[in-house]
């Protein structure tokens, strides 16, 4: 029974809320007082914060966030119902974003093992990349063929290596996709891979 008004049937409330959908001003037409509500959202967590609007990173789907943050420390990231993308919504693997950010777990350093070795060792990203660009300059130019192999196309020029591959996913948006292609051309990549199949 709602105040000021007799007793509903279930089909006479939802038809009463449109359809199901629990309209706002279905409620107010039968009476309900907001305020109590509007005082519990005060004291929600996600109070005082500063909300800052940002997509998901998981997929090229591309589904809008609202990221709160309070003191420059992420409190919240929802859904932002403003999409016309998601419309509020979020996959298991976007609601989980918070985790990705914020997660105490989270490996912040790089973890490496030497060749043979039984021990993991911490290093910088700076180390890092400077390793990553050293192999794969020692691995370009150990494999590097200018000529094709075959004898009968001697004078082919392929200039490429077939060492080395790229492997992109469906979060890299176009201009990244366009620098790591230029790139990988450049070494003589021949295969290139993307998740997104583009």
């Amino acid at each position: 029974m709602v105040s000021g008004v007799g007793p509903l049937s279930r089909r006479e409330f939802l038809r009463a809320s449109s359809g199901g959908g629990f309209a706002l001003g279905g409620l107010l037409g039968f009476g309900v007082d907001l305020r109590a509500a509007h005082e519990k959202v005060a004291q929600l967590k996600i109070a005082n914060a500063r909300e800052v609007p940002s997509v998901c990173p998981y997929c090229a789907v591309g589904c809008a966030q609202i990221v709160s943050v309070r003191d420059k420390q992420i409190i919240n990231i929802e859904g932002n119902p403003e999409s016309p993308i998601n419309r509020g919504t979020l996959c298991p693997k976007g609601a989980a974003t918070y985790q990705l950010a914020v997660n105490p777990n989270r490996v912040t350093k790089i973890w490496y093992r030497k060749p043979g070795g039984t021990e993991w060792e911490t290093k910088d990203l700076d180390w890092a990349l400077d390793r990553i660009a050293e192999l794969t300059k020692k691995t370009r130019d150990a494999t590097f063929q200018e000529f094709w192999e075959d004898p009968d196309k001697k004078n082919k020029r392929v200039n490429h290596t077939l060492a080395i591959a790229s492997l992109g996913g469906a979060t890299m948006d176009n201009e990244w996709n366009y620098i790591q292609c230029k790139l990988m051309r450049a070494l003589g990549v021949v295969y290139l891979e993307n998740q997104a199949r583009i």
